[in-house]
C-alpha cells in the first residue's frame, strides 16, 4: 500500500487527490501502479515522500518505509528501492540516470572512461591578465528575519493514514486478524499438528469429526467401514461370467463367444439349411447359379431340347423346328440383326452363325456383336477372319466335306442381364457368293418372326443396308431398317 499526504491538489490543473493506492499481488508475486512523481511540479504540499507499507500473509512483520518517486525516473522496480538494511534511513531516494547514462541515451557508443576522455577538449591559449579592479565598501548589517512555522516532528508524516509524533497501529489499522481471534468465539479456527483443523472446533452437525455410519454400517472398534458391492448398488466381480451373473466383454468391448447365445433360424427370421430344396421350402441353385431342372414347376419343359442341351447359351430359335433350311449368301455391307431371350444372367464369348462356307473366307471381313433392345451396343468384335463351317470335332463326314455347321466369332466376354438383345453379324467386304447361311425363308416384305403386339413391340429378324462395320446404336423403327430378307440362324455361346 502506498501512502501519500491526505490530500494533495493541483491548484492550476484543478485536481485534487487524497487516499492511500493498494496494489494487490498477482499469481505471480508482481504488481504494477501509477503513482504521482513526488517532485511533480504546480503540487500542493511539496517535500513529501511515499510511506510504503507491505502486507504478506505469513509473514510476522511486515515492513513499512519511504520512497521518493522523483519525475526523472519513470519507471522504478520496488525491489531496487526497498530498503534491506535495518541501519539505513526509512526512505530510499531513487537515483536518476547519470550523465554518462544520458550522453548513451542521446547516441553516445563507449565506454564511461571513453566518455570522460571525450570532455576534455584542448588546451586553449593562456588570455591576457585583466585590470585591477576598484575595491568595494563594507555593507550595513541586515535585520534578522521572521523565524518559519515549525514543521511535522521526524521525516515520516502519516503511518497507515495516522498523523501522530507517536503513532500506534492495532491490527484492524494493518488490516490483520488480532492475535486473541485464533479459537476463540467469532475468531478464526486454528489448526492441529497435522494441518487440520481440531475437533473440538467443528460445528456440532459434522460429528465431531468421527463417521457414524457409511452405506448404514458403522464403523468398527478402529473407526473403519468395510462394504461389499451389495451395499452399494453394484455388482460383485464373482458374477461377472457366472451363471445368473452379468456377461463378460473382449478387449474389443463385444461378448465372448462363449456367453453368446444361440438362436435358432426361426428365432431370428431366417429359413433353417433342411428347407432348401424340400417341399414347402426354397429352391436351391446348382453350380452354375441355376435352378435345377428337378425342381422346376411342370408348367416348364422338361427333357426338351435347350440350347445348353447343344453347346449354346442362347439361340434365336430351334435351328431344328425349321423345315427345309436353304443355304443363302450373305449380303456384303448388310448389317443382320437377329433377336434372342435372355430370361437370367448369361455370360457370352461368341456368336455363331448356322453356314455353309466357301473359298476365300479366310480374309479379315466379319464381324459380329450384340445390340440391347433400346438400340445400344453392348460388344462388337473386330473384323476377323473364319474358319469354314462344319469343321467342329465331332462333326459328320457330310458336315466336314460339304463345309455346313456352326461358325463361331469371338469377342470380349459379356454377362448379359435379363432382357431381350440382337444379335448383330456383317461381312464388311468381299463378293455376293463368298460365304452362305443357312436361314428361315421368308417371302414377305417383313419377316414373320415380327410378329407381336405394339404394347412390346421387339422385331426379332431385320437389318441395315451399307453397313461396312457395327454402329454404336441401332434403330429398328428408322427409315433405314428392312425387314425383307430371309432370316440367319444364330446363336450365342460361352
Amino acid at each position: 500500500m502506498f501512502r501519500a499526504p491526505s490530500l494533495i491538489t493541483f491548484p492550476d490543473s484543478d485536481v485534487i487527490l487524497g487516499g492511500p493506492v493498494s496494489a494487490p499481488l498477482d499469481a505471480q508475486g508482481a504488481f504494477a501502479v501509477t503513482l504521482p512523481a513526488t517532485d511533480a511540479p504546480g503540487m500542493n504540499p511539496t517535500g513529501w515522500s511515499y510511506s510504503v507499507a507491505e502486507q504478506l500473509a505469513g509473514v510476522q512483520m511486515n515492513r513499512v518505509y519511504q520512497v521518493l518517486l522523483p519525475a526523472e525516473t519513470p519507471a522504478v522496480d520496488i525491489a531496487d528501492i526497498a530498503p534491506t538494511d535495518p541501519t539505513t534511513p526509512t526512505y530510499v531516494a531513487v537515483r536518476g540516470d547519470s550523465a554518462y547514462e544520458v550522453a548513451v541515451k542521446q547516441g553516445f557508443a563507449g565506454t564511461v572512461a571513453q566518455w570522460l576522455a571525450s570532455l576534455i577538449g584542448p588546451q586553449g591559449a593562456k588570455g591576457d591578465a585583466g585590470a585591477q579592479g576598484v575595491k568595494g565598501d563594507k555593507g550595513d548589517r541586515g535585520d534578522q528575519g521572521v523565524a518559519g512555522t515549525a514543521g511535522a516532528p521526524g521525516v515520516v508524516q502519516s503511518v497507515n493514514g495516522i498523523s501522530a509524533a507517536a503513532v500506534t497501529l492495532d491490527a484492524a489499522a494493518v488490516h490483520a486478524v488480532p492475535d486473541t481471534a485464533p479459537g476463540a468465539p467469532n475468531g478464526v479456527a486454528q489448526l492441529d499438528a497435522t494441518g487440520k483443523v481440531p475437533a473440538a472446533q467443528l460445528p456440532a452437525s459434522s460429528g465431531g469429526g468421527a463417521v457414524s455410519t457409511v452405506a448404514g454400517k458403522s464403523p468398527d472398534g478402529a473407526g473403519n467401514v468395510a462394504l461389499v458391492a451389495a451395499d452399494v448398488g453394484a455388482v460383485a466381480t464373482t458374477e461377472k461370467g457366472a451363471a445368473s451373473g452379468v456377461a463378460t466383454l473382449g478387449t474389443d468391448g463385444i461378448l465372448t463367444s462363449g456367453q453368446r447365445p444361440t438362436y435358432t433360424a426361426a428365432q431370428v427370421g431366417a429359413l433353417a439349411t433342411t428347407a432348401r430344396a424340400a417341399a414347402n421350402g426354397v429352391a436351391s441353385l446348382d453350380s452354375t447359379t441355376r435352378i435345377p431342372v428337378a425342381q422346376m414347376p411342370t408348367v416348364v419343359a422338361k427333357n426338351s431340347w435347350t440350347p445348353q442341351a447343344l453347346g449354346f447359351a442362347a439361340w434365336s430359335f430351334d435351328p431344328g423346328s425349321v423345315a427345309n433350311p436353304a443355304a443363302k449368301y450373305l449380303t456384303p455391307q448388310r448389317l443382320y440383326l437377329t433377336g434372342v431371350n435372355i430370361t437370367e444372367s448369361t455370360t457370352v464369348t461368341k456368336a455363331v452363325l448356322f453356314a455353309r462356307g466357301y473359298g476365300g473366307v479366310s480374309t479379315n471381313r466379319y464381324m459380329a456383336g450384340i445390340y440391347r433392345e433400346d438400340g445400344t451396343r453392348v460388344v462388337a468384335s473386330s473384323a476377323v477372319a473364319l474358319n469354314q463351317a462344319g469343321q467342329e470335332t465331332g462333326a459328320l463326314p457330310a458336315m466336314v466335306a460339304n463345309h455346313i455347321g456352326a461358325v463361331p466369332l469371338s469377342f470380349t466376354s459379356t454377362t448379359l442381364t435379363p432382357g431381350r438383345y440382337w444379335v448383330a453379324w456383317l461381312m464388311t467386304v468381299g463378293g455376293t457368293a463368298d460365304f452362305s447361311f443357312f436361314h428361315v425363308q421368308n417371302e414377305a416384305p417383313v419377316a414373320t418372326a415380327n410378329f407381336f403386339m405394339t404394347t412390346t413391340p421387339f422385331p426379332r429378324a431385320w437389318y441395315i443396308a451399307a453397313q461396312s462395320t457395327l454402329p454404336t446404336t441401332v434403330s429398328p423403327t428408322a427409315s433405314t431398317a428392312l425387314a425383307d430378307h430371309d432370316i440367319p440362324i444364330v446363336a450365342l455361346a460361352a
